[in-house]
């Protein structure tokens, strides 16, 4: 296991196309749900005990090597907004690409070849990590991580929030980030059907009024 590898696929330069989305921030700004440091904290701490634990236990299934053509239908039955199905499928191809040019793996391209138009992304950046090297709970930090510092990153741009405090957001949830990593490896012990299915309805609501914007800074 490589914590350098594990450092490339966390980072958020790593080059699968998820600065252009918000997590949902966007939307919540536009609402008044997110105006300061506080509110985007709590904003992160919701998101991540649902989407981003449900997503998360998809990733570390996938890395500890269930299928992941059945894992994909769990995704999409997990998912209920098209507009949310639609942007994981194309977070997927995106990152498929960057991780058959950075780890190339047999798994990688049959999953490809499976699904031309994207994977969801949680199954892929699993997958990716197996073909990294790391484990289940490695693939879960991976994305409790992203689950939050997107919306973070997100807040910067649109409130033009401190970066010191919303990097300060991200630091006071680590432990929290830390207990949903660990639940979902976990749970991969006990089949897909048995997986968290948590979800966020206000999240899903909005992201499909998102995107009807005619205008907006970030694709979700």
């Amino acid at each position: 296991m490589s914590r350098a590898a594990l450092l490339v696929l966390a980072d958020g330069r790593f080059p699968a196309g998820g600065h252009a989305h918000s997590g949902g921030a966007e939307p919540a700004v536009e609402a008044g749900r997110i105006r300061n440091a506080e509110d985007l904290a709590a904003f992160c701490r919701g998101r991540l005990h649902t989407t981003g634990l449900t997503s998360a236990a998809l990733a570390a299934a996938a890395a500890h090597g269930l299928d992941p053509l059945a894992l994909d239908e769990a995704a999409d039955a997990r998912t209920p907004s098209p507009a949310l199905r639609a942007v994981a499928r194309k977070l997927g191809r995106q990152l498929m690409r960057a991780a058959r040019a950075t780890w190339p793996s047999p798994e990688l391209a049959a999953l490809a070849a499976a699904r031309p138009r994207g994977a969801h992304q949680p199954v892929v950046l699993g997958l990716t990590a197996r073909a990294a090297g790391l484990g289940p709970e490695d693939a879960a930090h991976c994305v409790a991580y992203e689950t939050v510092s997107g919306p973070a990153t997100a807040a910067v741009r649109l409130l033009s929030l401190n970066p010191f405090e919303a990097t300060a957001v991200l630091a006071r949830l680590a432990p929290e980030l830390d207990r949903v990593a660990e639940q979902a490896a976990a749970a991969v012990h006990h089949g897909i059907d048995a997986l968290p299915a948590a979800s966020a309805p206000l999240l899903d609501v909005t992201a499909e009024a998102h995107a009807a914007w005619p205008v907006r800074l970030f694709a979700s």
